[in-house]
């Protein structure tokens, strides 16, 4: 009987683990990748978009977090998810605009006035525009603008003070035109490399320096061999988060609607946490990374990014100059 009953509840075993493998396998798998440090600012909303999204599923989709490339790497993300081989990355605007050029609204220097300001764009009826519109033009979904912050530029030859000090410095940057251009108005010669290739350009010192949101100057430990910190708040990013059509065609409409709140919520954390640590990390890259950071006059560098938005907007067309208007709009 002992033996009758040992095989009964072997049995009883091996079907409830091939039941627990069928609900396995019936789970939507979501790969969510980005390009820095697994502990980094874009984990901060993935983690929370993880918890979000299985939640509100009923743990339907499970959500994996690919840190550092796994995936792919930020320059290739955005193709990748126009042919469905990605499903969804955290992709920074100005690495967006060569699949999309109206994205480079949010990359002209000084066209918000504050982190506030982005924030009241990105959530309100300007954001709403530009999800639909890149949805229609590309057919990949942006399902979160992410946490507003500043690049802030660093370099290991010499501190700045003015625009002066600009002059013929080799400063990385993405390969995007308005930072191009902006860039070269400061008075700088910017060297287009992509994310790969740039902490290794930075050690060897075949570039002076470059520009990155403050939080991944610290991620990255930058401030290890560039010791100067420049506060100009010339750009104002966010940390969008982008899905495929393939993946989002995987859900049903209610899967679908709750992958977006999640997405939309995991945001809003992002932006309460990052809008707290930019004064906590500059003053760490100063007092533990032993950064010295200057903050020049910001009027000619104004001047001359006025100078660049005006150059963009009339290249840009009716869409572009209407995008402008209404983030400035925004501002009032």
């Amino acid at each position: 009987m002992k033996q009758i009953s040992f095989l009964r509840l072997t049995a009883c075993a091996m079907t409830l683990a091939v039941s627990a493998g069928a609900v396995a396998a019936d789970k939507i798998v979501m790969n969510i990748g980005w390009s820095t440090p697994a502990d980094s600012s874009y984990s901060v909303a993935a983690k929370k978009f993880k918890e979000l999204a299985e939640k509100y599923t009923n743990n339907a989709v499970d959500v994996k977090l690919r840190c550092c490339g796994q995936i792919g790497t930020e320059d290739d993300a955005f193709k990748a998810m126009q042919l469905g081989t990605v499903d969804a990355y955290f992709i920074s605007q100005n690495n967006v605009s060569p699949h999309w050029p109206l994205m480079d609204v949010f990359v002209l220097p000084y066209v918000f006035q504050s982190e506030a300001h982005v924030t009241k764009v990105t959530t309100g009826p300007v954001g709403e525009t530009i999800r639909k519109q890149i949805l229609a033009d590309t057919g990949v979904h942006l399902l979160t603008f992410g946490a507003p912050s500043y690049r802030d530029l660093f370099n290991s030859r010499q501190p700045i003070n003015s625009m002066a000090d600009m002059k013929g410095l080799k400063l990385r940057v993405p390969k995007n035109k308005v930072m191009i251009a902006t860039f070269q108005a400061f008075g700088a010669e910017p060297v287009p490399l992509a994310w790969s290739e740039t902490p290794t350009a930075l050690q060897t010192k075949t570039i002076d320096g470059a520009d990155n949101g403050t939080n991944v100057i610290k991620e990255m430990k930058f401030y290890e061999f560039s010791k100067h910190l420049v506060v100009l708040d010339h750009f104002a990013g966010v940390a969008p988060l982008f899905a495929s059509e393939r993946m989002m065609k995987k859900f049903s409409p209610a899967q679908a609607a709750a992958i977006r709140k999640a997405a939309v919520e995991a945001g809003a954390y992002h932006t309460e946490i990052q809008t707290k640590e930019t004064a906590d990390i500059r003053k760490w890259l100063v007092e533990q990374g032993g950064m010295v950071m200057t903050t020049p006059a910001r009027g000619p560098f104004i001047a001359a990014a006025q100078k660049v938005q005006k150059e963009f907007a009339a290249e840009g067309g009716p869409k572009f100059s209407e995008l402008v208007n209404l983030i400035q709009a925004a501002a009032k």
